[in-house]
């Protein structure tokens, strides 16, 4: 379900991703040349991607499941009223804390600390954000969405830590740039890859 949500938002979105992937990285190769600054390609494809995933993240959280239900100021209560293993726990649970996981990584990679209350502080303002627009728009603001969010964002955080221990253990080549392009390379191949075999299987079955 949640994997249906995403090739959703990139299906109906893939326009303007395009047009603004291409004036992006226009305009950004444009200043490195005007700068005469180095062009490394993990860091620049590391800003990109936080772009565009945040692009379809808040499509994803304004504009798709428009919910004309009520308004919830209870913490907790909707986060209990759903069975566990449900698809509407896996979808309204589940879904707004892993939707949000690459968020919180995004954030303490750019930030660059191990200190948690930048990325806690940054991920309540966007959440509450987001609730707050929701309202605006027609949809209901639902304080346990904020604290589902906030969790997420928290838990890419955890995972920003747990790589850069394993970053600052690896041998001094694993470092480079050199090192991180080829990574960068080869995950973006094998992510490529694993869309390809698994959008054909959905056609052959």
């Amino acid at each position: 379900m949640i994997q249906d949500t995403l090739e959703m938002a990139f299906s109906e979105n893939y326009p303007m991703i395009i047009i603004f992937t291409v004036i992006i990285v226009a305009i950004r190769i444009a200043y490195l040349i005007v700068h005469k600054q180095k062009f490394v390609f993990y860091k620049e494809f590391f800003m990109l991607a936080f772009l565009l995933y945040s692009l379809l993240l808040f499509y994803v959280v304004t504009f798709q499941d428009v919910n004309y239900g009520t308004n919830n100021f209870v913490p907790f209560h909707e986060i209990f009223r759903y069975e566990f293993g449900s698809s509407y726990f896996i979808h309204n649970i589940l879904g707004n804390i892993l939707l949000f996981i690459p968020f919180g990584y995004f954030v303490s990679r750019i930030m660059t600390t191990r200190k948690p209350w930048a990325t806690l502080i940054i991920s309540l303002i966007t959440a509450v954000t987001i609730e707050c627009t929701q309202l605006m728009i027609g949809r209901t603001f639902d304080v346990d969405d904020i604290i589902l969010n906030v969790l997420g964002c928290m838990l890419g955080y955890l995972v920003y830590l747990m790589i850069d221990v394993i970053e600052s253990h690896l041998p001094p080549f694993c470092s480079s740039n050199m090192f991180k392009n080829i990574v960068v390379v080869v995950f973006v191949a094998l992510l490529a890859l694993l869309y390809y075999y698994s959008s054909l299987w959905g056609i052959l079955r």
